[in-house]
């Protein structure tokens, strides 16, 4: 299997192969309009500005599993972000990314890579913090709270997984290398 095997759903409804992402850097990221973290729409608005046009593309997949922070229809999500943080990246439908009722891309993507990458003490401090409040971050692997990044190369390899303390523009320099 590879990450071209797999399908997600847009807003629309419409089912889109991964396969059309072919020889692109992507960032697949699971994210909430009601969360901490929901600033760094602006990072990744920013990352994508700057390097859609060399291949990069964003993957945004709101997820309602931690704290509720995703409320709202698809449509509705789509709404804030484009006019709170004036998004134009792909955002797709709503999913689970732990447990029984997961994305099985997210599977895919937390067996490639089991550990987000963390920098800093401090940084460490505020994830164990925020692990302990997840409650659906169960085993080895789960995702523990929005916005946590997966950055994957033109081939379609699993190269990084970010976690949501780390902030998209700090991704640039391994984004760059991938170009």
């Amino acid at each position: 299997m590879s990450i071209y095997d797999y399908s997600i759903v847009d807003r629309s409804g419409k089912e889109v192969s991964l396969n059309e992402y072919k020889g692109k850097v992507l960032i697949i990221v699971n994210t909430a309009t009601g969360c901490g973290f929901t600033p760094q729409y602006e990072g990744l608005e920013k990352l994508y500005k700057k390097y859609h046009d060399e291949g990069l593309e964003i993957i945004d997949i709101p997820c309602n599993q931690f704290g509720n922070q995703a409320p709202g229809t698809d449509d509705e999500i789509h709404e804030f972000c484009a006019l709170k943080y004036n998004t134009s990246f792909d955002q797709f439908t709503k999913a689970d990314v732990n447990g029984e009722n997961e994305l099985p891309l997210y599977t895919y993507l937390k067996e490639q890579i089991k550990e987000d990458k963390i920098e800093g003490l401090k940084n460490k401090m505020a994830m164990k913090a925020i692990e302990k409040i997840s409650k659906t971050a169960k085993k080895d692997g789960d995702i523990k709270w929005n916005f946590t990044k997966f950055l994957v190369d033109k081939d379609g390899k699993v190269v990084g997984r970010y976690s949501p303390i780390f902030k998209p523009e700090d991704m640039e320099e391994d984004i760059k290398k991938l170009m």
